[in-house]
């Protein structure tokens, strides 16, 4: 039986977990829920089911796996990390895992915060003159290995990300402004 990933219908917090879907070639269903435009963002979708999931802690993304029933972007990919195997092999490489998945969640809510905030066009030149430095952190981290972590090489996100199932809207609505689109 395949999973269930519900999100809205954009990439957002829910594109990490469907990179990992399709880097393990696990077989998954999508429950995608409109969510509408700026400014209002009608929620009414996921609202009518959102309590009727069996979610312990109901919230948006969550994968359904037979009995597991898991809310929360990041304890989806720890969980399909530790699944497939991908969390590491060596202490070291569950260390540097560990390590990029908050980092990653803090770049991630730094770029949330401005393109959700009403000041946005305020905050863009800030965020954008602070950017390389934060980037460098990721080079730096990487050193010398050709990953983050292991040598594992991402070939089947490649052919996902040429493939119908891509979404290729823009990760949050406002990020389109930056580039006009």
């Amino acid at each position: 039986m395949p999973m269930t990933l519900g999100y809205w219908d954009i990439r957002g917090l829910a594109h990490t977990v469907r990179l990992l879907l399709e880097y393990t070639g696990t077989s998954y269903e999508e429950k995608r829920y409109s969510m509408g435009d700026a400014p209002d963002f009608d929620r009414s979708q996921w609202l009518s089911e959102k309590f009727k999931l069996g979610l312990d802690i109901p919230n948006l993304p969550y994968l359904i796996d037979g009995t597991h029933k898991l809310t929360q972007s990041n304890a989806i990919v720890r969980y399909l990390g530790r699944k497939h195997n991908l969390c590491g092999e060596t202490e070291e490489e569950k260390i540097r895992v560990d390590i990029l998945v908050n980092q990653a969640m803090d770049s991630r809510m730094q770029l949330i915060t401005i393109c959700f905030n009403p000041d946005f066009e305020k905050l863009k030149p800030d965020y954008l003159k602070d950017l390389p430095e934060k980037l460098t952190l990721y080079s730096q981290f990487l050193g010398k290995r050709p990953w983050f972590a292991g040598d594992k090489a991402l070939p089947k996100i490649a052919a996902y990300m040429k493939s119908s199932r891509f979404l290729p809207r823009p990760i949050f609505p406002k990020v389109a402004t930056w580039t006009g689109k």
